[in-house]
């Protein structure tokens, strides 16, 4: 086992560069497996950094409106936990380098099986997890199983999560924290960028770990606000809208990649162009 993980490796590459890692979240298996596969296949070439795939269920309770249809068209295609990791597999096959965290709910790991699931996880080329019902206090049945596999579990630090709660969230965290910038579901309103970065900076005061940001971001302009004082930048909804809406499957592809190169250029320049206006 490599003595610094893939997403060690990328965060530190990126600091290099001083840009925010992009993090682009799909559902596996949306709106088909063969689709699926080319969306996720071909988004570090359009400028992902970091891929953030959905493990569908059917009660996706955090989740909006947009990542709960995802889900249900993958559940309706017949995706299992068995076919997401099937899918990592594959892209593993040409690419050993881009990190990949798998988010969802434990329910479906449970039944899976955990570990099962975390040697057939680490098998298959997963980098980290984020389970977002199970919270610290249940770290023993997911959190330290899965460091035991090499596999990082990235913790949610939200709005409400105060100072009391924090170093409980942070204990067993690694990879990067996700800061969640709206209370709320996925795909909600706008965050405020004056109270994210002061958010954010509160944060890093408490964590050496790297901060991605999350939850609202739709837009190039957006990402780069927060690209500016964040580790990374997270997109899901405005990508999942882009399947929803598309005539089909070639469609779907290139509007996905098309806002994903939007996304990468802005935020590869975000902090550039902040010095210039400061």
């Amino acid at each position: 086992m490599p003595t610094t993980s893939r997403l060690e490796q990328c965060f530190a590459a990126l600091k290099q560069q001083d840009r925010p890692a992009l993090v682009s979240y799909l559902t596996a298996g949306d709106p088909d497996p063969e689709t699926s596969h080319r969306l996720i296949h071909g988004l570090p070439a359009a400028g992902v950094d970091i891929i953030e795939l959905g493990m569908p269920f059917s009660d996706p309770m955090a989740d909006g409106p947009a990542i709960q249809k995802a889900a249900l068209r993958a559940l309706n295609n017949g995706q299992t936990q068995a076919k997401t990791l099937e899918m990592v597999r594959r892209f593993r096959e040409d690419n050993t380098t881009t990190p990949i965290v798998l988010m969802g709910y434990y329910n479906p790991i449970f039944c899976y099986g955990v570990e099962r699931f975390l040697a057939d996880a680490a098998k298959a080329g997963i980098d980290g997890l984020i389970v977002v019902d199970l919270p610290p206090e249940h770290d023993e049945e997911l959190c330290q199983p899965a460091a035991r596999h090499g596999i990082d579990f990235i913790r949610l630090a939200t709005p409400t999560t105060d100072a009391k709660r924090l170093p409980r969230v942070l204990g067993n965290a690694s990879g990067f924290i996700y800061y969640v910038s709206v209370a709320g579901v996925t795909g909600g309103n706008a965050p405020t960028p004056e109270r994210l970065e002061n958010a954010v900076g509160e944060l890093r005061a408490k964590t050496d770990l790297p901060i991605a940001v999350g939850f609202g971001i739709r837009t190039a302009e957006q990402a780069a606000i927060i690209g500016r004082y964040s580790d990374g930048v997270v997109v899901g909804s405005a990508l999942v809208d882009c399947i929803e809406h598309a005539a089909n499957p070639d469609d779907a592809v290139e509007r996905v990649h098309g806002l994903v190169r939007e996304l990468a250029a802005s935020l590869y320049t975000c902090r550039t162009l902040c010095e210039v206006v400061d």
